[in-house]
């Protein structure tokens, strides 16, 4: 690197050559030289990005207000602010998302590029900091400590709405299924065992319901997001924070990003304590869980075409075999079911570094961000892939499920009020030993008079649908 190409900085370690044309200085290129385990940067992670520079912005907003700031830097800072908002100088974010030292490195990398763009807009070079400097002008009355999770939490609400949006669609999907088949009578199954009928309309309306309890549990707990420690400072106390400065900080940040944000009763407890994110993290679990189980359901009903249930029939997306011809696979809900694996592996990332915090700070929060942001986007990727590329396709097998509810012992559960369980279970017994139908054995019994024992096993009865007559 040439002196054209580069301009020193200076740190606690010495001096380092920096990239003439990089809005990112020596605190970063440390982080970059000791960060190499991703090769995902923050730049990954836009909201992020975004609420940093949201939280950046409203501490100098609220500097200027206390008078601690004067107005041309303000204004500087402000204005660079709103660029990276604005999805400039994303690339400028370089440093790991998994890092040492409690997110440091992020606030540090943040600290630079808005410096530099704000020294730009005074008329100077990236560098002169004599003139405007990333920690006594942008870091002014701030630490990594509370700026970080600020970010996080800000980050996290943002990201979360996507998902909230994309569960949506997928249940609509589902809802849209269950009106289409709510006519299509089939059987329903206990331990993988005959057990009732029931209608296609009804399995598929409780995957709807499902995503619907599980969207208003992800509201309840992303509210608790919206509590931030913003104003602590290093551990809490607010040391080097003026007066005034917490509430001002956060009337600005709250206006800057339309979030009704809310200062934490306890700012020691808020700086070393994760539990809102572990809340979170639960609840992500749960929807995948939920969406897993949803997929077996899906993949088992569609088995086949000839030698499984077939059911019902998936949109065919692509060829299934390089051996097989004419194999198609269930890969959507294959898919899916992997990112609810890995939503439940960062589950328990997230519970780990939760609870390895220690004392006033807790340093693991990187680790938290990345999985948290993992588990959200793909989560929400996979909600809409399964609505569009699956489920919105589906057709049911009408004549298979209407079979096996005709030929399975299933509908003697229907007779058990009338004719007795012990009796029931005799014909259930001697139906599957010989194949013959429940109706034609109670009827050669003389057990119930034909036309009653036609009302009492109409599946349309069994099943509880008052439309199908």
């Amino acid at each position: 690197m040439t002196a054209a190409d580069s301009r020193r900085e200076h740190d606690l370690l010495g001096d380092r050559d920096v990239p003439a044309d990089a809005y990112w200085g020596v605190h970063t290129l440390r982080a970059k030289e000791n960060f190499p385990i991703t090769g995902t940067s923050i730049s990954s992670y836009p909201h992020l990005v975004e609420a940093l520079a949201a939280v950046k912005e409203a501490a100098a907003l609220a500097n200027e207000e206390l008078g601690l700031l004067d107005s041309a830097k303000a204004d500087a800072i402000a204005e660079a602010c709103r660029e990276i908002r604005a999805g400039k100088l994303l690339d400028q974010f370089v440093v790991d998302v998994i890092q040492g030292g409690a997110g440091t490195s992020t606030n540090m990398n943040a600290n630079e590029v808005v410096a530099n763009r704000a020294l730009e807009l005074l008329g100077h070079e990236k560098g002169q900091y004599g003139f405007l400097h990333p920690n006594e002008d942008v870091n002014l009355g701030q630490s990594t400590n509370d700026v970080y999770p600020t970010a996080v939490r800000i980050a996290t609400i943002f990201a979360v709405r996507g998902l909230l949006d994309a569960m949506s669609v997928l249940q609509d999907a589902f809802a849209r299924k269950a009106v289409e088949f709510r006519d299509v009578l089939k059987m329903g199954r206990t331990q993988l065992q005959d057990a009732v009928p029931m209608t296609l309309g009804q399995e598929f309306s409780t995957y709807a319901v499902m995503l619907d309890e599980d969207r208003l549990r992800l509201a309840e707990a992303v509210g608790l997001i919206h509590e931030i420690n913003l104003g602590a400072t290093a551990i809490g106390t607010g040391l080097n924070a003026a007066p005034g400065y917490t509430e001002a900080a956060r009337r600005h940040l709250a206006a800057i990003t339309g979030l009704p944000l809310v200062t934490a009763a306890n700012l020691v407890e808020a700086t070393q304590d994760c539990g809102a994110f572990v809340q979170m993290s639960g609840v992500l679990k749960r929807i995948a869980v939920k969406l897993s189980k949803t997929c077996n359901d899906l993949r088992l009903l569609s088995s086949g075409p000839r030698a499984g249930f077939g059911e019902i029939n998936l949109p065919p997306v692509q060829a299934g075999s390089s051996i097989m011809p004419g194999k198609v696979n269930p890969v959507i809900p294959e898919v899916v079911n992997q990112v609810a694996f890995e939503v439940i592996g960062n589950d328990v990332t997230i519970t780990m570094a939760a609870e390895a915090g220690q004392l006033q700070l807790n340093a693991f929060e990187p680790i938290i961000l990345h999985s948290l942001s993992e588990s959200i986007t793909h989560l929400r990727a996979a909600c809409v892939t399964l609505a569009e590329r699956c489920v919105s396709g589906i057709t049911a097998n009408t004549e298979v499920l209407r079979a096996m509810v005709e030929n399975s012992i299933g509908l003697v559960t229907a007779l058990n009020p009338h004719i007795g369980y012990t009796a029931a279970t005799a014909i259930a017994k001697e139906a599957l030993a010989t194949g013959r139908g429940v109706a034609e054995l109670v009827l050669e019994k003389g057990l119930l008079p034909a036309q009653t024992l036609a009302d009492l096993l109409r599946p349309e009865v069994v099943a509880g649908t008052d439309a199908v007559a």
